[in-house]
């Protein structure tokens, strides 16, 4: 078997990022426009795809109290480093937020929709004096496809050529991840400690302060990891990380496929399944690796950005899995799992990253463990049900095409209510 497609997508989508991801990537584009300007802007415009804008109007910003794309710039300007990727406002400092504040309430940064069919494009153009920068982010948070100084092309690359893509993605399998999964060296997934390790830290952070709407704080209610069941601990667990994230905690968390809340899905439920049941290390990180593959798989057919909720859909179907492995399963209750998992939360609308996501995570983490509960005993959704093909590529597919062609109007409705609000 060839191991490589599999470790290679692991590798290019698995990412540390501080803060939510689309303002994260809005305030990298600030970053590298600023750098190539050379000074403070004395003006910031931002022109951005329907599905950013949507993504970044209610998050909180790490270090800063706000919520919102002017302070993620305003911080960026100041103190961002375009080097640093996704984390790039981890070099800010208390004093800097507090600069951000009043740069922001300059009023000399401006917000756009953009007109485009793209769902993540973020144009970036900043001016001081006499001279304008400008840096182009499209179809993933950290591909930087232009950036210019006034007449001056610094840096240009075809987006279609610059990033592997949904095409490479397509050509994991879930027959094929099982088998990578069984099968590779546990030393190739020892760097999944690394994401497990940085995502524990986040729910332990959530557990312990009231931030946002506190749904994992709520759902612990106290109890032990000892007096919890099973379900309980893995949904307030997980859920807890949100709370955190969603409120601008500073602390990083490691992305998948693109968003952080999705890393969370992908992997605290199946670490947290495993420290509850008992499980070792081995087990632990080969169903971290099932879990995170399957998320990735997903997330190719329903894209990077989707009116679908994609840490309740896709990332909840990877944890789905991941305790199936762990709870003894093979390929076929895999198989079951993820045709229940579909049946069940295929509709579930991204409305935005805010504190509410928590409530999305807790509910999608409940019905993964409950699909592998059905999934053990045999029990699976059929072709009569629904979207439901016979196999669970077709159901994948179908779920894909659920999101970009039957939902194709979704998010500029979504958007249109809480523009109004």
């Amino acid at each position: 078997m060839d191991f490589q497609p599999y470790l290679d997508a692991l590798h290019q989508e698995i990412k540390p990022a501080l803060g939510c991801t689309e303002p994260i990537a809005v305030a990298l584009a600030v970053a590298r426009a600023r750098e190539a300007l050379g000074c403070l802007p004395e003006r910031i415009t931002l022109a951005v795809s329907r599905n950013i804008l949507k993504n970044a109007m209610g998050v909180g910003i790490p270090g800063t109290g706000m919520v919102g794309l002017e302070i993620a710039a305003a911080l960026s300007a100041l103190a961002g480093h375009s080097d640093y990727g996704l984390e790039v406002l981890s070099g800010a400092t208390p004093a800097d937020c507090e600069a951000a504040k009043a740069y922001a309430a300059r009023g000399i940064i401006h917000v756009a929709a953009e007109d485009t069919e793209k769902k993540l494009y973020i144009r970036a153009q900043v001016y001081a004096g006499e001279h304008a920068a400008t840096c182009i982010i499209e179809d993933a948070h950290t591909q930087i496809t232009h950036v210019q100084l006034d007449d001056q092309v610094l840096e240009h690359a075809d987006a279609r050529t610059t990033h592997p893509g949904a095409a490479a993605e397509h050509a994991l399998t879930i027959a094929g991840i099982y088998d990578f999964v069984c099968a590779v060296d546990l030393s190739e997934l020892t760097f999944l400690r690394k994401a497990i390790a940085m995502n524990d830290a986040v729910a332990q952070e959530g557990l312990r302060r009231d931030y946002g709407m506190r749904v994992g704080r709520t759902l612990c209610d106290g109890r032990s990891v000892e007096d919890m069941s099973l379900s309980d601990y893995v949904c307030a667990y997980t859920s807890a990380a949100a709370d955190a994230r969603m409120a601008g905690c500073t602390l990083p968390v490691m992305s998948t496929a693109g968003s952080g809340n999705q890393g969370i899905s992908a992997s605290l439920p199946v670490a947290a399944a495993a420290r509850k049941l008992g499980r070792g290390e081995d087990a632990m990180l080969r169903a971290e690796a099932l879990s995170q593959l399957v998320t990735i798989h997903i997330k190719s057919y329903i894209g990077k950005l989707s009116p679908l909720c994609g840490c309740a859909i896709a990332s909840s179907i990877g944890s789905a899995c991941g305790v199936v492995y762990l709870l003894g399963g093979g390929l076929e209750q895999i198989r079951c799992v993820i045709q229940n998992m579909i049946a069940d939360i295929s509709g579930l609308i991204c409305d935005g990253a805010k504190s509410g996501c928590a409530l999305k995570i807790a509910s999608s983490v409940a019905s993964a463990m409950q699909c592998a509960q059905l999934a053990m005993a045999g029990v699976s959704a059929t072709s009569l049900d629904g979207i439901i093909a016979t196999d669970e590529e077709s159901s994948i597919r179908n779920l894909g095409n659920l999101g970009k062609e039957g939902m194709e109007n979704t998010d500029r409705v979504i958007l249109d209510m809480m523009i109004a609000k």
